[in-house]
């Protein structure tokens, strides 16, 4: 029994050990490392599209949640660190990279009676003014382009922070951000009064590069 509590006791401490040393190596690999805003490098950013992702979530006839991405957008930053109202974000999405694993439904959501892709190949969003900022994390009032119609929508952003990738050698910063809005106002209504959802929930993490 003595010696089954002390191998489990040096397990744990191995363990603790490990991740110490992991925390100390992800500071030697980035040492310049902040998640404070105010002191992240000013300017214009690009996506890193190797390290981004845009998914969607609907209910699905209160039986479950129906998720589903866009695998190809592009995204611009201009971020003013000292003062983040000054800042702007734009990003454009390829309405025909939705990805919700089912080829046969995927084709069907981009036809005419839901985004009507061919007509409508993008979706843009555009941040017009900060609305309010708590920490990290805050939310701007922005207008959205979707299936033709233009609406305004809020989105919530948190800084994760920033410094220099040792992968890449960019200045990089990172970013975790969500939405919602309703389907209906932008003309992709179908099926809204027999229980398939009309609010629509994003969840966006991104990485942005320093442009050169």
């Amino acid at each position: 029994m003595f010696k089954s509590y002390f191998a489990k006791y040096h397990r744990v401490a191995a363990l603790l050990a490990l991740s110490t040393v992991l925390v100390s190596c992800d500071r030697l690999l980035t040492p310049d490392f902040n998640t404070d805003v105010q002191e992240l490098r000013g300017g214009a950013y690009v996506l890193d599209k190797d390290h981004a992702s845009l998914v969607f979530e609907i209910d699905h006839l209160g039986f479950s949640t129906f998720i589903g991405s866009f695998d190809e957008f592009e995204a611009s930053l201009d971020f003013d660190p000292e003062n983040v109202a000054n800042s702007s974000l734009e990003v454009i999405v390829n309405v025909n990279s939705l990805d919700v694993n089912l080829p046969e439904f995927e084709e069907e959501l981009l036809g005419s009676n839901w985004f009507d892709a061919e007509n409508f190949p993008q979706a843009i969003y555009r941040t017009t003014s900060l609305l309010s900022q708590d920490g990290n994390t805050y939310t701007f009032a922005g207008d959205m382009t979707l299936h033709g119609v233009t609406a305004p929508m809020n989105l919530d952003v948190t800084f994760n922070g920033g410094g220099r990738n040792f992968l890449t050698r960019s200045y990089t910063l990172g970013f975790a951000a969500s939405a919602t809005f309703l389907r209906s106002d932008f003309g992709v209504d179908r099926f809204t009064n027999f229980g398939v959802g009309d609010e629509i929930t994003l969840d966006i993490n991104v990485e942005f590069q320093e442009s050169e």
